[in-house]
């Protein structure tokens, strides 16, 4: 554990020294490898038993993966899923010389690398909120050591906390059975955020290198990283020039330290953007941002839009330049053939159908939107009271939470942490707040919160430390206990045909349905309802078919639906043109007569809610 350089004699130097030498000190620090290794060994419990949780954006993301491993580089560049997480998929599947029946093993064992990556990143983040307040805790000369509330929480007892938290989201919405790329950027982006405090802490240019390298790092798995690339640059401008008030030629340094970061995300970015751009004739840096807010703010359609759906473009300008082709008006039957990629195409780039769906701003939009938002603050508080009611216990025992602006006493180290985190929570808030994205933005402000707590002056700063490090192991072991707790009620719920929670009986045995009707590695099939068409893609990517016909039917029930349509024949001629070999529709286990002419043909695929139709 570093020493603090003392500011000058005092009785809150003393109380350090005191401290780091006080038995729950030396706990905190002997304990902290055991515990990593108790986080990581019970977290791999998920990796082996954490259940099927796939939907439409993990099949594109494994299809992206299956592009990169084939060199199929036009299928990489994508509007809408950006390939770092896919190359993750790739090089797991390639190491474990995965299958379609075992690749899903594969997958979950690379959401554990990426969670030893989010705790390496967690560590650097804490220890540079830390080493920032420090640094300018030091450099404060107005007022004597012993005129200043120390502290609570040092080093190590924010070590483990900031991992307490990470494992405690690990249970919840970053589970290890979603293939999503969310954990992978919240790694990226803590150790872009570590590299910027560094770098303000010590001046050193190569930290703003490494701040501009994760950056780019968390372009290329979420388009989000672009926008919070430039606050990061803007921070660590601002910070030096208008908050230190560094010399001019300092605030020179300041400048050639963004531009070392800008460089640094244009080397690593730059490529993809240029291959993006030049697909799209225009500059692009990605377009899930702009359609999430046209469809989640604007109102406009977002499933199967067509330039004659005037009434459903929403505030925004629609001026589609390849839209799905629809084959039939009324049901709407839809044709992907035109895209070469891709399980379910019209998933699999959202944006190339979409493209020149351009929002604009809506007031009305933004004030529902933003309710619907706050709503959900409210709940994902409500579902991590951890963290608060272990600051609130704190305030019970003496301690005090002020955010305090002296630049003299050596306050403001919490400025850019805070800032960050709350800045990346507003961009979502006014479009789509969901737990898996916003989790970074909470560990970056509860965690510098805490490093904000001080003693009052009254109170013992060392028995106030003790008191606390010992509150937060208690918390560190708790979360780890539940952990234990969950994976192994994940393992007992398991059926003993298989031991891996990845393994999903009714998804594979209706692919392994699909293949004795005929379907095999390439062929095209159709899909009718949305449960079968996207909810579901994962059985046609078993089964190593495409989805390049679908009838589309967004909530009455398939059977339902059937029975009630006039021009079935019509439907089924249409769709048996494009040359598909069955049709596959979830019947949710309606109960129906196979005698019903409207159902005549359909064939249960196992024993599961999936039925499919010869068109051959």
């Amino acid at each position: 554990m570093e020493q603090v350089k003392p500011a000058g004699p005092g009785a809150s130097d003393s109380c350090d020294q005191v401290f780091e030498a006080s038995p729950v000190a030396a706990l905190l620090r002997r304990f902290f490898p055991f515990y990593c290794t108790l986080a990581a060994l019970v977290t791999f419990g998920y990796a082996l038993y954490d259940s099927y949780q796939l939907d439409g954006d993990a099949v594109a993301y494994m299809d992206i993966g299956d592009n990169l491993r084939a060199h199929r580089w036009a299928g990489i560049v994508n509007g809408y899923w950006h390939p770092m997480y896919p190359a993750f998929l790739s090089l797991g599947h390639g190491l474990m010389r995965a299958t379609l029946a075992t690749e899903l093993r594969a997958y979950y064992f690379v959401n554990f690398a990426i969670f030893l990556l989010e705790m390496v990143a967690v560590v650097c983040f804490t220890d540079a909120v830390v080493r920032l307040r420090e640094t300018l805790n030091n450099a404060a000369v107005s007022e004597s050591a012993s005129q200043r509330a120390g502290h609570l929480l040092d080093r190590m007892a924010m070590r483990y906390l900031g991992l307490t938290l990470l494992v405690i989201a690990s249970q919840r919405e970053l589970s290890l059975g979603k293939v999503r790329p969310d954990a992978l950027l919240q790694a990226f982006l803590l150790l872009a955020m570590a590299a910027l405090l560094t770098h303000l802490a010590n001046g050193r240019a190569r930290y703003a290198g490494l701040m501009g390298l994760a950056l780019g790092c968390a372009y290329l798995t979420k388009s989000f990283a672009f926008v919070f690339a430039f606050l990061c640059v803007l921070a660590l401008v601002g910070f030096r020039w208008l908050w230190l008030r560094e010399r001019q030629v300092r605030v020179v340094a300041a400048a050639a330290a963004a531009a070392i970061a800008l460089t640094s995300l244009a080397i690593v970015a730059g490529p993809y953007v240029a291959a993006l751009s030049e697909q799209r004739g225009r500059l692009d840096f990605g377009d899930s941002g702009a359609l999430n807010y046209a469809w989640y703010v604007g109102g406009t359609e977002k499933m199967h839009l067509q330039p004659y759906m005037t009434a459903r473009f929403g505030s925004a300008e629609v001026r589609l330049k390849h839209p799905e082709r629809e084959l039939l008006r009324s049901p709407q039957v839809l044709s992907y053939a035109e895209m070469p990629y891709g399980t379910y195409p019209d998933w699999f780039d959202t944006s190339y159908w979409n493209d020149q769906v351009k929002p604009h701003f809506t007031l009305s939009g933004e004030i529902a939107r933003g309710g619907r938002n706050w709503v959900l603050v409210v709940r994902y508080l409500f579902n991590h009271p951890e963290g608060l009611v272990l600051m609130a216990l704190l305030r019970a025992l003496g301690a005090r939470l002020r955010l305090g602006w002296r630049r003299e006493g050596g306050d403001g180290f919490w400025i850019v942490p805070l800032g960050l985190g709350v800045a990346i929570w507003g961009i979502y808030g006014i479009v789509n707040t969901e737990e898996r994205y916003v989790t970074i933005a909470y560990l970056a402000i509860i965690l510098t919160l805490f490093a904000v707590i001080k003693t009052r002056p009254d109170h013992s700063l060392m028995q106030l430390r003790a008191i606390c490090g010992a509150l937060v192991l208690l918390l560190a072991l708790l979360s780890i206990g539940e952990s234990l707790r969950v994976v192994m009620e994940l393992r007992r719920q398991l059926p003993e045909a298989h031991r891996q929670g990845w393994y999903n009986a009714e998804v594979f045995a209706a692919a392994q349905g699909l293949k004795q009707l005929g379907v095999k590695p390439g062929d095209a099939i159709a899909c009718i309802g949305y449960r079968a068409c996207m909810d579901n893609q994962y059985i046609a990517r078993s089964a190593g078919a495409r989805i390049l016909t679908e009838v589309y039917v967004p909530e009455t029930p398939v059977p339902e639906f059937l029975d009630a349509l006039p021009n079935r024949d019509e439907v089924l001629q249409v769709v048996r043109a494009q040359g598909a070999k069955v049709m596959i529709g979830d019947f949710e286990r309606s109960r129906f007569s196979s005698a019903d002419p409207a159902l005549r043909g359909w064939q249960q695929l196992g024993d599961t809610p999936f039925y499919a139709l010869r068109l051959e």
